[in-house]
Order: C-alpha cells, then sequence, then structure tokens
C-alpha cells in the first residue's frame, strides 16, 4: 500500500464537491433539511395515505389508560404489566387499571445490582482480566434499565405485584439517569473490592459477607430515589357499576399468587427469538453468558425460530383474544409521531441518492452492528388478508398518547419480519416441537452479542 493511499487529496474533494453542486435534486435536499429533520422530510406522502389504523382481528378490549415510561429504560416491564392487567380488567370489571411499574423497577434495581456483584466474583474466578472484553464489558453499564421477558419473570415470581395506586412513580422512577449514575460509580468501586479481596485468597463466605455490605449501600441509594414498597398492601377500587370493592392487607406475592396467577400465568408465557446468523441455527436454545437479574433465578432462554414462526403464533394468540409481549428494534424505518413502522415510509434515495437500514440482510445488520432488539411493546390486533397472510398488527407502545392513534402504532407485517427480534406467546398456542427446544441445554453466547441487548 502506497504512502498516499486512503487520503482524500484536494483533487477527490473537490470531484465529490463539483458532482454535489452538479445536481439540483442536492441542492434542494440540502435546502430542506438544513431546516427540518432529515427522516421527516425522507417521509413518503403516498404511503401515510395509505396508512389506516384499521384491523379485521382484535383483541376483546385494550388496557387503559395508556401508559407512559417517561425517560427511563422500562419499556419491557411496562409491555408485561400492559399485557397482564387485560383479564385482571376484565375479571374485576374494572374501567382502567395499571399495575405499579415502579414496584417491579424497585426490585429489579436491588436484584439487579446483587447480579452484576456476583458475576464479578464468577469472572475473577474465571480468571477474566478486568480489562479483557468480558469484565470491561460488564462494567460498562452494570445497572441498565432495560430488560427481557425472562427477568420479569424473576420478578414476579420472587417479589409478587402491586398496584399502581398502592406504590406510584416518583422522579427517579420516571427520569432515571441519576440514580443510574450513582449506582453504577459505586457497584465499579465495589467490583474493585471484590478482586481485590480475590486477589488475597478471600473465601466465598468472606465474598458474600461484603457483597452483603455492599448491598445494603445500594438498597439505601435504591430506597431513598424511588421509595420502599410495603410488605403489605390493601387495594381499594370502584368497578364499572361504581360497587365499591377492597382486597388485603395482603402482601405482593400473594396478591400475585391468589388473585393475578389464576388470570395471567407468567410461567406459561415462552419466548421465542428470531437470530437468522449462519452461526445461530433455527431449532436450538440459546442463552448468554452473564445476563439475568436475580441470583438463583431462571435463565434467560433464547428459543430460536425462523420469523414466520414467530408471526404466525403472534397472529394465532391475537385471535384467541390474548395480547402479545414482543421486542423489536424500533427506530428504523418509523415515522414517530404518526406511529408508522413500515420499510416503505420513508423514501430515503430520493433525498441522500442512497438507501439505508435495509441495504443489509436481518443477518448481516446483527453481525455489522446495525441492528439489534431496542424496545418491548404489546401486538392487540392483527389484519388479514382475503388469503389468510397477516398484513399489518397494532402495537400498543408506553410513550404516552401523543404519538400514532392515541399511543397506539401501525406495523406492517414485512417490517415484523425486518426488526422483530422475540415475542411471548402462551405454550398452549405453540407446537410441542417448537416446546421441546425448550428441554435442550442451551449454547452459551458471549456477554456481548446483540441477542444479549436488553429492551429498554
Amino acid at each position: 500500500m502506497g504512502s498516499d493511499s486512503g487520503i482524500l487529496t484536494k483533487e477527490v474533494l473537490e470531484n465529490f464537491k463539483k458532482a454535489f453542486v452538479a445536481d439540483n435534486k442536492n441542492i434542494l435536499a440540502q435546502n430542506v433539511c438544513s431546516r427540518v429533520d432529515p427522516f421527516e422530510a425522507c417521509l413518503s406522502r403516498k404511503r401515510i395515505e395509505e396508512t389506516q389504523h384499521v384491523f379485521n382481528i382484535k383483541i376483546e378490549s385494550e388496557g387503559k389508560p395508556v401508559t407512559n415510561q417517561k425517560s427511563s429504560g422500562r419499556c419491557w416491564v411496562f409491555a408485561a404489566l400492559n399485557v397482564i392487567r387485560l383479564p385482571v380488567i376484565k375479571h374485576f370489571n374494572l374501567e382502567d387499571f395499571e399495575f405499579s411499574q415502579g414496584y417491579l423497577f424497585f426490585w429489579d434495581k436491588i436484584e439487579r445490582c446483587n447480579y452484576f456483584l456476583n458475576n464479578i466474583v464468577e469472572t475473577a474466578r474465571r480468571n477474566e482480566p478486568v480489562d479483557g472484553r468480558l469484565v470491561s464489558f460488564l462494567l460498562n453499564d452494570p445497572t441498565t434499565d432495560g430488560g427481557q421477558w425472562d427477568m420479569l419473570v424473576n420478578l414476579v415470581n420472587k417479589h409478587g405485584l402491586m398496584p399502581k395506586k398502592n406504590f406510584p412513580e416518583s422522579h427517579n422512577s420516571e427520569a432515571s439517569l441519576r440514580m443510574n449514575q450513582t449506582l453504577k460509580s459505586k457497584l465499579r468501586e465495589y467490583a474493585k473490592h471484590i478482586r481485590d479481596l480475590i486477589e488475597k485468597g478471600a473465601s466465598d463466605a468472606d465474598l458474600q459477607s461484603l457483597i452483603q455490605e455492599q448491598m445494603a449501600n445500594v438498597y439505601r441509594i435504591v430506597g431513598i430515589c424511588l421509595g420502599i414498597p410495603s410488605d403489605t398492601f390493601t387495594w381499594s377500587y370502584y368497578d364499572k357499576s361504581k360497587a365499591f370493592h377492597s382486597i388485603g392487607p395482603i402482601t405482593p406475592k400473594e396478591f400475585y399468587d391468589v388473585h393475578i396467577k389464576p388470570l395471567f400465568n407468567v410461567d406459561d408465557k415462552v419466548c421465542l427469538v428470531t437470530d437468522p446468523r449462519p452461526t445461530s441455527q433455527y431449532e436450538r436454545a440459546y442463552t448468554v453468558d452473564c445476563l439475568g437479574n436475580v441470583v438463583g433465578g431462571r435463565r434467560c432462554i433464547y428459543n430460536n425460530q425462523p420469523v414466520g414462526t414467530l408471526l404466525e403464533l403472534a397472529a394465532k394468540s391475537i385471535e384467541e383474544g390474548e395480547a402479545v409481549w414482543f421486542g423489536c428494534e424500533v427506530s428504523k424505518r418509523f415515522a414517530g409521531k404518526l406511529g408508522i413502522q413500515d420499510l416503505k415510509i420513508h423514501d430515503f434515495p430520493l433525498i441522500f441518492g442512497v438507501d439505508i437500514q435495509t441495504t443489509l440482510s436481518k443477518a448481516d445488520r446483527l453481525l455489522y452492528g446495525e441492528s439489534a432488539m431496542s424496545h418491548a411493546m404489546v401486538f392487540t390486533a392483527v389484519h388479514k388478508d382475503e388469503t389468510g397472510q397477516v398484513t399489518k398488527l397494532r402495537v400498543e407502545n408506553s410513550w404516552g398518547d401523543d404519538r400514532g392513534e392515541k399511543g397506539y402504532l401501525l406495523m406492517t407485517a414485512d417490517w415484523f419480519n425486518e426488526f422483530t427480534f422475540e415475542v411471548v406467546v402462551d405454550k398452549r398456542f405453540v407446537p410441542q416441537e417448537v416446546l421441546d427446544v425448550f428441554k435442550q441445554e442451551p449454547i452459551v453466547l458471549p456477554a456481548w452479542d446483540p441477542m444479549g441487548t436488553l429492551a429498554c
């Protein structure tokens, strides 16, 4: 390779400029995009006109009110609780209802910090260097807000559920940045103390004693920021006929086991993913190293299936009246204000002269860092054409009611195929051969694998 190879010379740059100004379309695009959001400029008017929030297969009723996670990464919690509340609203004859997202957020912070500290012990026992890829990855974000379905199951089974009225939001649950900064600082400090103690030959008992001391401080920080849930609560409410009812005093675990579990048992739901990379076989089980939130809880298990299977089972669940938790990469080909997820909603070549976001295959986007799951939401309806093919889906989001159709989005089936990565459905809808994959010992993917990305 010559000494000048790769250099953007003055002559090369001048040729770029001449080509740019020679095309009046570039000047027009520049005039527009220098004054407005370029992605807004790329919106297809024709596609907007063709898009209607109308569906021929819907669940019986959708939950109220539309929820809002605000400035936090709790979408996976909001989406799960939005699904769970639907049979609760029907059973108790309610106008509206929300579970406390802040309650599960509190326990996830406590459990997640403890899980991180124990991962530091585990990786030190494996002789992983502190500046190696694995420990560096863990230290990069020790207490993210994001999560996975199996993490939600861990929290519900251990700590139960609580109505939102009994544990409302706080400033730091709705805007978690400062609390997380505080926790991350302490967790990195505590990671060094743990590794130093291990280097001195500490016993397991010594390490757990240290972690308990550290967790006492973590509990104090989280409790100050979020409040501490009561051990018991009483839920008083009016039903649709304005009749008064009261349940309690009761613990959150008892509330789930006695009143919610018969209506929605989280253990009856299974999470199916689609990872089309050549290294990830379909009909195989996977997990991700060091991924979880509760020490002693269930692992995050990925049952890898073709994307068509996910779409088919999501539609089947809707047809049977049950909403579907799912994870996707929300930001691609997404008209945010209009609430439209559609591969044709943007005409990027018209503005930029090149296309983006779908020029690589789904597998290659995962391999090259162009795609990963980023957000969890809920399917509440599908639309099928005269041949029985799903053409679009209705999506309940957790960003308030000022986007899309009063908080609901529209997703085309083509968009689902490209940017959806997982769905959670009741196991009664799933073929036995797919369920049998969960019996496999899962293949362990590295902690930094894109399939370990958490919905936030």
